[in-house]
């Protein structure tokens, strides 16, 4: 099989998973020698179509872990996408606690819409919550491995038959994690939105036009509207820092996160 274009397909809201899917398909691209595609639907716009794939593509396909699987605000998205026979690499990252099974639920996915997997990687970002957790991953050393990982892949070569990669979960997936609080209780933070400080906004849209759900006002971005995913692009974002999460369960869970899942640190699993 011919391999003429590399594809990076990502959902991205901080970055992390963005970079670890660029160096794998960079590092491919460097070993074929052939185009170097990037695709990115973090926002609703790019939700609306989908690259037109064939056989002669590799694609490095990456999504975040949220809740140990894949967001649920993509699944309907991941409906619509068509592989038409190209190769990909699922890839997931996730906060240092756990992807539980985002990685197998993504190979499926891509499986269901037509690819052809052939191996699949899971590495430990900064949590999105958090300053502290996993801070500054992927760092140099993740980075390394991601490339290290695409020359195994290319070592090792493709695969003609209908066998998906092996890569580790559950089948079916089961339900997403549930937070709890330090007494074991769980937490439902579901209906949380990130909240703004009024008097550092300067009205300047950034986070309205930045949100993967599109949920922030236009003309008032004090007014989340629709859902909220706590990936916190907009807090990200922002210029004067006026965004934040101060909901009594979220900030629970987050510090349970810090206290019981930095150490030890994750290195990347991979799946070849």
């Amino acid at each position: 099989m011919e391999i003429k274009r590399i594809w990076s397909i990502y959902f991205s809201p901080v970055g992390s998973t963005a970079k670890v899917a660029n160096e794998t398909a960079s590092t491919l691209r460097g070993l074929i020698g052939c185009d170097l595609c990037r695709y990115e639907f973090t926002l609703p716009q790019a939700r609306e179509s989908f690259p037109e794939l064939n056989e002669n593509d590799l694609v490095v396909f990456a999504t975040p872990t949220y809740a140990g699987r894949v967001p649920n605000v993509l699944l309907k998205y991941l409906e619509t996408i068509v592989g038409n026979g190209a190769l990909a690499i699922p890839v997931v990252t996730f906060g240092n606690r756990n992807y539980d099974n985002s990685l197998i639920e993504l190979r499926d996915i891509l499986e269901n819409a037509g690819f052809h997997t052939i191996a699949g990687i899971a590495s430990a970002c900064q949590h999105s919550f958090s300053h502290t957790q996993n801070a500054g991953r992927p760092d140099v050393s993740d980075l390394t491995i991601a490339g290290g990982f695409a020359d195994q892949v290319w070592m090792k070569g493709g695969s003609d038959g209908p066998i998906s990669a092996k890569v580790k979960g559950n089948n079916p997936v089961g339900p997403y994690y549930t937070p709890r609080d330090r007494e074991g209780n769980p937490l439902n933070i579901l209906k949380v939105k990130v909240s703004t400080d009024p008097d550092l906004c300067t009205h300047c849209g950034i986070c309205a036009k930045e949100c993967p759900l599109g949920s922030i006002d236009l003309e008032d971005e004090t007014i989340v509207s629709g859902p909220c995913m706590k990936c916190n692009r907009c807090v990200k974002y922002c210029p004067e820092q006026a965004k934040f999460f101060d909901a009594p369960n979220f900030i629970i869970h987050k510090e349970d996160l810090e206290e019981r899942f930095s150490w030890p640190r994750k290195t990347p699993d991979l799946y070849i």
